[in-house]
């Protein structure tokens, strides 16, 4: 989707996206606890159509996040070259990415990285999802300092039975694996709730999949595109679209992010067990 299709919308879907809008960002990201990012870079093509990987990197900088999942960090064709400098994003931002097995030049997994500020990868698993388009996710095992956390970092595919097939894709892959607290998050490509959705099949998961924040298009954005979701839900405590002037301008899409608190998530043992636990 670009810009453009906004104007094609029917005025009152405009007012009730706008109304949606305004509550949504009531819920905001201020507060204690890990904060975690998603930001579709497009491949560091701003909305003045400059290639300007700077800039991007100050967006990155701005939101200041623990971990941070990027989509489109690399080019799409040909030798998939990485378009980020990692190096000075680690001496700006102190952000190290996680290593990926793929393209001798690519940065991440099918344009897909994860920057983490400070813990340690247990398990890293790269999948290729099914579809029109090459598309895959990295199912990413963090023990942070507040915790262990997984990270299913992804970019869907454009068609809606082709993101149907890669959440199925997703939760097999989170299904074969031992219980963590699991954040699903990156663009999704999907604004539909309810039976339209492609993405209903998360929703035992990570549901109820209430209304997301919009993010796309920046500059005016009416689309919840992006995503960060949680199991269990507990584990995110608050919510927001990273909405400044510089970002606004460095991508067609906004970077959305979310504080979590992991001692929320963890099971809640009865007094005995607590006890022998302790």
């Amino acid at each position: 989707m670009r810009e453009r299709h906004a104007g094609r919308l029917p005025s009152h879907i405009l007012s009730i996206l706008q109304q949606e809008r305004i509550t949504y960002r009531a819920e905001h990201a201020a507060g204690t606890g890990t904060l975690i990012a998603s930001y579709n870079v497009h491949k560091c093509v701003g909305m003045d159509n400059r290639f300007d990987p700077g800039r991007t990197a100050a967006v990155i900088g701005e939101i200041h996040a623990d971990v941070i999942a990027l989509q489109e960090a690399d080019q799409r064709f040909g030798e998939r070259s990485g378009l980020l400098d990692l190096a000075q994003l680690e001496r700006s931002c102190g952000l190290l990415p996680v290593p990926v097995r793929g393209s001798a030049k690519g940065h991440g997994w099918h344009g897909n990285v994860l920057l983490v500020r400070q813990g340690t990868v247990r398990d890293v698993h790269q999948i290729s999802l099914p579809g029109v388009e090459p598309r895959g996710a990295l199912v990413v095992d963090l023990d942070l300092a507040a915790g262990p956390l997984r990270i299913i970092a992804a970019h869907l595919g454009l068609l809606r039975r082709s993101r149907a097939r890669q959440a199925e894709a997703i939760l097999a892959a989170m299904e074969s694996r031992a219980e963590r607290p699991t954040l699903l998050m990156g663009d999704l490509n999907e604004w539909r709730l309810g039976q339209r959705s492609s993405l209903l099949r998360l929703d035992p998961s990570f549901g109820p999949l209430a209304p997301a924040l919009p993010s796309f298009p920046s500059r005016f954005p009416i689309f919840a595109l992006d995503r960060i979701l949680a199991n269990p839900a507990r584990l995110i405590s608050s919510i927001e679209v990273h909405d400044t002037r510089l970002a606004r301008m460095a991508s067609d899409h906004l970077p959305v992010k979310a504080r979590i608190d992991l001692e929320a998530s963890a099971p809640h043992l009865p007094a005995d067990d607590a006890a022998i636990a302790a």
